[in-house]
């Protein structure tokens, strides 16, 4: 069996713990905070961000990076988005030649419009870097219920070890050579949610939320596509899949912040009441930037960003649409 490190104690990160553990790896999770890591080791349960999941004994934290990287199998890099750079950058000494580093965390840099693995390896050049994606909150998946997603990796190899490390009954992993469009269907894809959260804030029913994801989709398959990314990817579980379970399910927080907003909350009251990163408000800069760079036509993400930062009324931006 392997020896783990992940970087970052958030649910996702804790949930991913899980499943390395239930497939007998030795896991070591890092948390930049000291409360954090004396909570996780006492109570061996996150009860602020995954109430109920009971972490097994053979995963162990601390606030050490050298402890959570060194001599290391394979390393899964899962803090917020905004946060991958400056982490990567103190990660960076205590990496080994070639040191497998899966990025599992979705977002695109704001002032560079680059994806998570791409800026991980500009900090940490020496590392071999992939994704994991999908349709997968750390809620079920703590919960050890039936989930699928996808390895993306520049080589097969690559891609089968980390199938090898992850996968389990309940656990299913595919591979992609294309990790492009796989971080890019698992960020856009938080836009989307963002707006079909609105709609249910305002009352709009099966047929707009329908015509949301399927119109959102086109709207991500245009700007990958221009970007370089392949069309099955975004029509797979990075994409589509990853696409309806934000857009459908009660444990997403784009979709609850969506909501939110739809009912007249503002984005601070909002991001109050969610409690934790909101993906989307952290990326419809990027996906407007973008569109615009690249010359794409993508109106739901125009109104999104037009209710978030210019005022427009939600029920005129349906209207617009």
């Amino acid at each position: 069996m392997a020896n783990l490190g992940v970087i970052g104690a958030g649910s996702w990160g804790i949930a991913l713990s899980v499943v390395l553990a239930d497939n007998g790896h030795t896991v070591k999770v890092w948390s930049l905070i000291e409360d954090e890591v004396k909570m996780l080791s006492e109570k061996h349960e996150h009860v602020d961000k995954l109430p109920g999941v009971i972490i097994p004994d053979s995963v162990t934290f601390t606030t050490s990076f050298q402890e959570a990287i060194h001599e290391k199998d394979m390393v899964v890099l899962a803090v917020p988005s905004p946060f991958i750079r400056s982490t990567a950058k103190q990660m960076a000494e205590f990496v080994a030649n070639d040191q497998l580093i899966v990025v599992v965390s979705k977002g695109i840099e704001e002032a560079t419009l680059m994806i998570l693995s791409d800026i991980v390896e500009q900090e940490i050049p020496q590392a071999n870097v992939a994704v994991l994606s999908g349709p997968s909150h750390a809620e079920e998946v703590g919960r050890r219920l039936p989930t699928t997603v996808v390895a993306g990796a520049k080589t097969k190899e690559i891609a089968e070890k980390i199938q090898e490390y992850f996968m389990n009954q309940v656990f299913r992993v595919y591979s992609s050579s294309d990790i492009l469009g796989i971080e890019l269907g698992g960020s856009l894809k938080n836009v989307i949610a963002l707006a079909a959260g609105m709609g249910d804030g305002l009352g709009y029913g099966d047929n707009a939320f329908a015509a949301l994801i399927t119109r959102g989709l086109t709207e991500i398959r245009r700007l990958g596509l221009e970007m370089g990314a392949d069309s099955s990817t975004l029509y797979g579980l990075s994409g589509l899949g990853d696409l309806i379970v934000t857009c459908l399910s009660e444990h997403s927080r784009n979709r609850k912040a969506g909501k939110l907003i739809g009912q007249g909350k503002t984005i601070e009251e909002t991001k109050k009441e969610v409690g934790m990163t909101i993906e989307s408000i952290d990326n419809i800069e990027v996906a407007k930037r973008l569109s615009e760079k690249l010359n794409i036509d993508m109106p739901i993400v125009d109104a999104v960003y037009d209710i978030l930062y210019n005022n427009l009324d939600p029920n005129e931006a349906v209207d617009m649409l």
